[in-house]
């Protein structure tokens, strides 16, 4: 039985990756400090004899006894929310973590992938976004903490691949979303969502004019485990073009809802915030054989499902 370690196994993507490797055949070994992860997300894992969870800090150094063929470094506070909250924490595991878990893998000869990011791109300039693009990155703004831990990830991964000969995999995720999304995550489809269940203003920065793209939670599992089983090493797209405004995406949610209570509110756009932002995932397609499947309307309505349990309404 093959061996995969998981960082940040307790949040929302390491969470579905867990239950995908599960799915597969493999032995999971799940790690988080639970700074921003969630022990419910994998508590129906615990009674699996697959399964195991170490609760430790990957900015500290990681020790994981027996073979390992896999590491999947998803370890990160991931939303504005968090990352303004704790700048130093997501600076740690991006540089830190990231070179712990990478010795470990040139250690244990295993395959690792890192979670990077489309803010690796900034406020782009060039629009959709390919790989080849440097990006558009304020390393002293607000935002710098997260963009600049992530481009660190990218370049010591590349370091220990060209230096060390560690097999590496660099997956840029673009906007996701679906069940297990923390309720106050502080990104726009949790707040969206969390809002018009309790017949709050949906909060819009600036004048929603600004895109994003969404992807399903699921597809990107899948663009994930195609990307750790391939055989390229530079970074890859993994998100779904289908562009939307943010006040056309907080309309969406409004009529899916359908609280009469819940309105769009209009406040300041964050410093550095990206005006656009779609992938262009032609790689993934040649390479991989992957384009997402989970059309917005349907992976809307499997995360209204979840949250309708979650968001407690007075």
């Amino acid at each position: 039985m093959k061996r995969v370690l998981i960082t940040g196994a307790a949040g929302f993507l390491g969470s579905h990756l867990c239950d995908r490797f599960i799915k597969e055949g493999f032995h999971v070994i799940g790690m988080d400090n639970l700074l921003t992860g969630n022990i419910k997300n994998i508590e129906h894992l615990f009674p699996l004899k697959e399964f195991e969870y170490y609760h430790h800090d990957v900015t500290k150094f990681v020790h994981v006894p027996g073979e390992l063929d896999y590491i999947l470094h998803f370890a990160s506070p991931a939303s504005p929310i968090d990352y303004l909250k704790m700048p130093i924490q997501t600076l740690k595991v991006g540089a830190l973590g990231t070179h712990n878990l990478l010795g470990l893998a040139k250690a244990k000869k295993a395959r690792m992938l890192v979670a990077s990011t489309s803010e690796v791109y900034g406020d782009p300039l060039i629009h959709p976004q390919k790989e080849e693009y440097w990006g558009n990155v304020n390393p002293v703004g607000p935002r710098g903490v997260y963009d600049e831990a992530k481009r660190f990830l990218e370049a010591i991964t590349m370091a220990y691949h060209t230096f060390h000969g560690v097999e590496t995999r660099i997956i840029r995720i673009f906007n996701t979303y679906g069940p297990r999304m923390r309720v106050n995550d502080g990104r726009a489809l949790p707040a969206f969502f969390s809002q018009a269940i309790r017949g709050e203003g949906l909060t819009v920065f600036g004048d929603g004019s600004q895109t994003r793209s969404f992807c399903y939670v699921d597809d990107l599992v899948e663009g994930i485990y195609r990307l750790l089983m391939s055989d390229h090493h530079l970074p890859v797209n993994i998100g779904n073009p289908d562009e939307i405004t943010i006040k056309e995406f907080a309309e969406e949610v409004l009529e899916l809802v359908g609280n009469p209570k819940a309105k769009l509110t209009f406040k300041d756009l964050p410093k550095d915030d990206p005006k656009v932002r779609q992938p262009d995932i032609t790689k993934a397609k040649e390479i991989l054989g992957w384009e997402p499947t989970v059309s917005r309307a349907e992976g809307l309505k499997r995360t209204y499902e979840y949250f309708l349990k979650e968001v407690k309404v007075d």
